[in-house]
């Protein structure tokens, strides 16, 4: 297992998660070796926030992680449905980063984290972590959140913010066109997509062009592999799963709601999410915000504290604009 105790001191994340990923093992018989992190269970403890899991749907072994500020403020608090990270293939909503993460976010921008443990390439092939998504969001607005006692007693569903990490953030944007299709009439429910570090394909540069040396984070024959990994068999780089600035017409886009990307300049995924930005924008039409010049690499705020605070004031910014809206 990559060892994560430099980058959790506050050092930079890059080598361990770059670690991480290259222990991805692609077995003779098409199976995968995963690398082992931590998960850690949810926690009623005394702490910033705590958490409980609730069932999305048994036969699949989706669930939700539920994080609420402690103590939770009296008004009531916007929902952020989560996508964790992970190239589509690693990690879940229990493992130890992702989930002091949205402990750290349901305290610091004070919100209710609703965040997804959705199915896993390649046993699970895109669209299965996006029909994930959309059941995801289909329980927050469909009204079975209303039964959910924390829900019911601090969270605010006309406030509903769909937020990913890397390809939890392609998830969000996908969970954000189907939205419109799946449930018109609650769409107008979510404020927000909040698309953090988007992870999308495409044309890659070669290692020449490589950022700096930290761009071994996510180096370009672990990048191939995931995205080998996770599109559905047959499909090429192209797909509009991985490259929807190409593949996907401009019209698609209409009703998307406001936007929030967000990146670091040492990522190696900012070109493409500066690309994705102004693509929505100018193509589009839709409503766009973008903060992609803080500090840092790939991942960076789920080890480092000033990232993680940069992330949280952006996503306050965002929603308070869009709550005086």
């Amino acid at each position: 297992m990559a060892d994560i105790t430099d980058a959790a001191a506050g050092n930079d994340p890059a080598p361990a998660i770059g670690a991480i990923l290259k222990q991805i093992t692609v077995n003779p018989d098409g199976t995968i070796t995963r690398p082992e992190v931590p998960l850690v269970p949810p926690s009623s403890a005394a702490g910033a926030a705590i958490s409980r899991d609730v069932p999305l749907d048994a036969s699949l072994g989706t669930y939700l992680r539920l994080f609420l500020p402690n103590p939770a403020p009296i008004a009531k608090l916007p929902i952020v449905l989560f996508f964790h990270g992970g190239g589509f293939v690693l990690f879940s909503s229990a493992t130890v980063f992702y989930h002091a993460h949205c402990e750290a976010m349901a305290a610091a921008v004070p919100c209710l984290v609703a965040s997804l443990h959705y199915r896993l390439a390649p046993e699970h092939r895109l669209p299965a972590a996006y029909d994930d998504a959309a059941s995801a969001l289909a329980w927050i607005l469909g009204g079975a959140a209303k039964a959910d006692p924390w829900v019911a007693a601090h969270g605010d569903l006309s406030r509903c913010y769909v937020m990913g990490s890397s390809c939890g953030g392609n998830m969000a944007f996908f969970a954000g066109l189907r939205l419109r299709v799946d449930s018109p009439s609650s769409a107008g429910a979510v404020r927000g997509l909040l698309l953090h570090q988007p992870y999308f394909g495409g044309e890659e540069r070669t290692p020449s062009e490589a950022r700096s040396e930290d761009d071994a984070m996510l180096p370009l024959e672990a990048n191939d592999k995931l995205w080998s990994l996770a599109l559905p068999e047959g499909a090429d780089r192209d797909h509009e799963f991985c490259n929807p600035t190409k593949a996907m017409a401009p019209a698609a886009l209409a009703g998307l709601p406001r936007c929030l990307v967000t990146g670091s300049r040492g990522d190696p995924l900012i070109d493409k999410g500066r690309e994705f930005a102004r693509w929505l924008a100018e193509q589009g039409g839709v409503e766009v915000v973008t903060r992609t010049e803080h500090e840092g690499s790939h991942a960076a705020e789920l080890f480092v504290p000033e990232r993680a605070h940069e992330l949280f004031a952006a996503m306050r910014e965002f929603m308070t604009a869009a709550d005086g809206a």
